[in-house]
């Protein structure tokens, strides 16, 4: 169950924002978090930050290391997702060194976001599993921000203090270079961060020995009624090459831009033409918001998004406007979405609101999805919903993908099923339409030019001469070739040949060579509770 309410507004508008962009999945084992320092309009409170893990396997234990203070664990089963609190002490001060950070361990794949409180600002973020962390970084440009980048920095107030990196090392010696008008080496223990304050005329690059997490941001950037409130997220490593980046609406282009970190530029943002290319990252600035963009490239199949409590929570969807059949929210398709058309892109896109945990996946190919929400001092959050998965598949959430090898020589059907049972997998049965439309795309777009003819799990009874498939589904959808299959004294194998983009089928002697097309099945996401 995933009950959702669709709501056609503005994705990032005055109500509405998020924050972070996406590596090629956000799931992992391992992951390291700190809590920027947070002034939250200027109120002492201590914050009350947290942390929300979502398990996709059952019986998955998570330790949750707090430095020194506090080591708890938990078990957590599939689909299941929980918040922990974390130990105050953790938020980042105004030190350069600090050794408080947040460790987080499990025995199966997690997503784990972040969730920064203090008073009436709220922020969260997507965190990278340690696993996909870079050694390369280039900040974005520091967007324009009345009362905090056009005011004297040389005050030692907080608020009134630059832009900083948080430059997070995980669990062994690092060397950390931060090379701008002025170059500094870091020498970071494990599980230690280093901040480094900003210039905006000197936007460092920032390269490491070993791996290392960084977040860009400000303690307090100015809000309403001389108001401030924490504005931060996490970047990626430094991408290769071009690419492009679909923009989500933001309901409005006043005080919106894009900073480009690849040349570093400000772009003010064209409501008329949502999509941006650069050679680095991309970051959609809101007030109160910065929103690193998904890159085409970095698209998933598969996302969870996580209600949280007393806020309200909304995902937005983006995808090709011809494939919007293929979006389901839980186990159902999305309940009489409302489709609007992207400017300057060939995509469409939806938000709704989510009531409780959801996953989010389409059928066929990939897509963006992007999670928000507000308070109820209007704090505006969000990021990337967590990507559990790159490849779509008719059936749900892949875990595990499912494995199409064809063979290296022709041969026999019998060889042929033997051939794939040596490696641990089945001559493939192709029992279900659905199957057998996603099965012909894979083939397209992996074999060689070299095959034509291929042998599938099917053939003829020799006591009765019904056909059969191998892996006892019923014979119901098939794809015979016209005058296809003969007489009972015909062939008595199945062969499946390519014919441009399509695969007719023909029933052929049993000793003839043709590749086989070996199968293994996907892992699937199967909640034990409801969400």
């Amino acid at each position: 169950m995933c009950p959702v309410l669709l709501l056609l507004l503005a994705a990032f508008g005055p109500e509405s924002q998020f924050a972070a962009a996406l590596p090629e999945n956000s799931t992992g084992q391992r992951f390291f978090v700190v809590y920027p320092e947070n002034i939250a309009y200027y109120h002492p409170t201590p914050p009350q930050n947290r942390v929300r893990i979502t398990a996709l396997f059952n019986n998955t234990v998570v330790g949750i290391r707090q430095y020194t203070y506090n080591y708890t664990e938990y078990t957590l089963n599939s689909g299941e997702s929980n918040e922990y609190a974390v130990d105050a002490r953790l938020e980042l001060t105004r030190s350069n060194i600090s050794n408080g950070t947040l460790q987080i361990t499990s025995t199966s794949a997690i997503t784990v976001q972040a969730i920064s409180v203090r008073n009436g600002s709220m922020q969260t973020a997507l965190v990278i599993p340690a696993d996909r962390l870079g050694t390369s970084y280039r900040p974005p440009p520091i967007p324009n921000i009345p009362g905090t980048t056009d005011v004297d920095l040389s005050l030692y107030v907080t608020e009134r203090a630059p832009f900083r990196l948080m430059i997070l090392n995980a669990d062994r010696a690092n060397t950390v270079t931060v090379a701008g008008a002025t170059t500094q080496v870091l020498q970071l223990q494990p599980n230690q961060t280093a901040q480094v304050w900003l210039q905006p005329d000197a936007l460092p690059t920032v390269t490491a020995e070993l791996p290392v997490s960084v977040a860009f941001g400000h303690s307090c950037a100015m809000r309403d009624n001389c108001t401030c409130g924490l504005l931060y997220t996490p970047l990626l490593p430094v991408p290769g090459g071009n690419q492009d980046f679909p923009v989500p609406p933001s309901g409005s282009a006043y005080d919106t831009s894009l900073l480009l970190s690849g040349p570093s530029s400000v772009v003010p943002l064209d409501p008329n033409s949502l999509r941006v290319r650069s050679s680095g990252s991309v970051v959609l600035y809101l007030p109160g918001l910065l929103l690193p963009l998904t890159a085409e490239s970095s698209f998933g199949s598969c996302f969870v998004v996580n209600r949280i409590n007393d806020t309200q929570t909304f995902a937005v969807v983006l995808v090709d406007k011809d494939h919007t059949d293929g979006v389901h929210a839980g186990k159902a398709a999305l309940p009489n979405p409302q489709w609007a058309a992207l400017p300057g892109t060939d995509y469409v896109w939806t938000r709704f609101e989510v009531l409780n945990t959801c996953f989010i996946w389409h059928s066929s190919l990939t897509m963006a999805v992007y999670f928000g929400g507000t308070n109820g001092n209007g704090s505006l959050f969000g990021n990337p919903a967590p990507v559990i998965s790159t490849f779509p598949d008719y059936r749900g959430c892949v875990l595990t993908p499912e494995v199409l090898l064809i063979g290296e020589q022709a041969m026999g059907w019998p060889e042929s099923v033997q051939y794939c049972r040596n490696r641990t997998l089945e001559l493939i049965s192709i029992s279900s339409t659905p199957f057998q439309a996603q099965t012909y795309q894979n083939i397209l777009q992996t074999k060689s030019s070299s095959v034509q003819d291929m042998w599938i799990g099917l053939r003829r009874s020799s006591q009765t001469g019904d056909w059969y498939w191998l892996n006892t589904d019923p014979v119901t959808d098939t794809d015979w070739d016209v005058g296809e299959p003969g007489d009972v004294d015909a062939g008595q194998c199945t062969m499946m040949s390519l014919n441009g983009t399509s695969f007719p089928w023909s029933d052929e002697d049993c000793c003839q060579p043709a590749f086989p097309i070996c199968y293994g099945k996907p892992v699937l996401l199967q909640p034990t509770v409801l969400v």
